[in-house]
């Protein structure tokens, strides 16, 4: 007998067209797909109505517990995760101020980060981690073998610009001891630590499934125009932060990292939320000149959506790197009609109002960067996507077969046979309006409030079972922490 039997859906799978079939569910992964399944052979059935049926949507850039308690984010994050159809989530995690607000080796610090989020998701996630100090760097194989974290980043500007603008304690920020520096030769070191790890004999198998990802912008730069604009006062909100941190800025940065992987030899590199056309032409020049080296390009919903106008909520819309003018914004859409985008991911960061903005209010450079959006990710892309001649199994690949195959999710992204059963209804044909109020996230304010949607996710499944259906989040929370790379079985017949 299945566990779960859905009839009537247009399954949607990674390039392909939409196909009216039904799809059955035993011990959490798929084991049948196909037409006409009869309903006495499972032990409950579900009435797809004609609804797409997607595969869950991964998440591979979040930031659960940077600006609210790690266990206090995991509940409500996960919960806004489920009510966008997302069924995985990867985070970051680093050292130093927010997040957990400690230093030390990672060997003490994962596990405190695993306690928090224990038993608290309603979907499946892990962590990417962030090498801050010189010891960190000899962790980076330990971290793979004895945690199941395989992805590495480097926040290129974080040793000499603030996280939110201009600032002279990074250092403190960092919690970095006296004689340490986050830096180019830091970011050298790292690349090389990964490489090695690469090319360790234990960790052949899982080679393709280790690399590292940089947010690209250069502090030099941003420093200086941040000076410019604030002493100018011609330019205010999302405008002017636009302006303090230019595309250029992006670019240059995007250069030296691929620069110093081909030095490195470090051959698997991901070019996260590139916001600008000068970033993704910097990127696609640099995979011309190191075409030995695996390079994966992401934009957010945020870039793909929003622009410096229209962003709702006013300086709510701030993050890194910055929202931009509508020409970067149908930029980045040409890109991802041209191949050249790998996949979406949200870059959410819940901060709440009374954390988000500074006094006065209206004041860009007091306002903390970031802001939530998973629940957006998947209903933003199709209602956006479709719009501009995006097909459904394109919108699959680029929220859920590419993150997943990349980050070594390999019992994920897809509908088929042996996969895990994360899944999720969405009604194709439906017009709603976003507002925050109704988001499962404790962020009060979203820079797409009143943005009009055509597709909403009616139910989510997580290895086969409903965490939210009825516009309601429904269980307890099962997501489990996942160690990677995961590799599925076949299943039995």
């Amino acid at each position: 007998m299945l566990d779960l039997l859905v009839k009537n859906a247009k399954v949607v799978r990674p390039g392909r067209e939409p196909e009216l079939l039904d799809v059955g569910v035993k011990d959490g992964v798929f084991v049948r797909v196909e037409t006409s399944i009869p309903a006495e052979e499972a032990a409950a059935v579900a009435d797809g109505s004609g609804r797409l049926l997607f595969p869950g949507a991964v998440d591979v850039h979040q930031h659960w517990g940077i600006y609210n308690p790690l266990d206090a984010d995991t509940v409500t994050e996960s919960r806004a995760c489920a009510q966008g159809g997302v069924t995985t989530g990867i985070t970051y995690l680093r050292t130093g101020a927010y997040y957990l607000n400690r230093s030390g080796p990672y060997s003490e610090v994962i596990p405190v980060a695993l306690d928090a989020a224990a038993g608290r998701a309603f979907v499946d996630y892990s962590f990417h981690v962030a090498p801050i100090l010189r010891s960190h760097v000899d962790e980076i194989p330990s971290l793979i073998s004895d945690f199941g974290i395989p992805s590495f980043k480097i926040f290129m500007f974080y040793g000499k610009h603030g996280l939110h603008g201009r600032s002279s304690a990074q250092d403190q920020f960092l919690m970095l001891p006296e004689g340490e520096s986050y830096d180019y030769a830091h970011f050298e070191f790292v690349m090389r630590a990964i490489q090695r790890a690469r090319e360790e004999g234990r960790f052949a198998d899982i080679a393709d499934d280790i690399s590292l990802s940089l947010h690209c912008e250069t502090a030099e730069i941003m420093a200086a125009y941040t000076r410019i604009v604030e002493e100018e006062g011609r330019l205010t909100g999302l405008e002017a932060y636009h302006a303090s941190r230019p595309p250029h800025s992006e670019g240059l940065a995007v250069t030296i990292a691929s620069y110093l992987a081909h030095e490195t030899g470090l051959s698997k590199i991901n070019l996260l939320h590139l916001s600008s056309r000068k970033a993704v032409e910097a990127a696609l020049l640099m995979a011309k000149t190191f075409p030995h080296i695996d390079f994966r390009r992401e934009v957010t919903i945020g870039h793909l959506l929003a622009d410096i106008d229209t962003a709702a909520a006013g300086i709510g819309g701030k993050v890194n790197p910055p929202l931009r003018p509508r020409e970067d914004v149908e930029a980045l859409w040409s890109q991802l009609h041209a191949g050249n985008i790998d996949w979406v991911a949200s870059d959410h960061a819940c901060c709440r109002d009374e954390t988000k903005f500074g006094s006065p209010r209206e004041d860009v450079f007091l306002a903390k960067s970031g802001f939530g959006g998973t629940e957006y990710l998947l209903p933003g892309l199709i209602t956006e996507g479709t719009r501009r001649g995006l097909s459904l199994g394109r919108v699959a690949e680029l929220i859920s077969w590419n993150p997943a195959q990349r980050f070594g999710l390999h019992t994920k992204g897809t509908v088929d046979l042996g996969y895990d059963a994360d899944f999720c209804l969405i009604d194709p044909d439906t017009n709603w309006v976003v507002r925050a109020v109704e988001s499962e996230s404790s962020q009060e304010y979203t820079p797409f409030e009143g943005f009009e949607m055509t597709a909403k996710v009616t139910d989510t499944f997580l290895s086969g079972e409903a965490v939210f259906t009825g516009g309601k989040i429904t269980g307890k929370p099962r997501g489990r922490f996942l160690r990677r790379p995961s590799h599925r079985e076949e299943p039995a017949h």
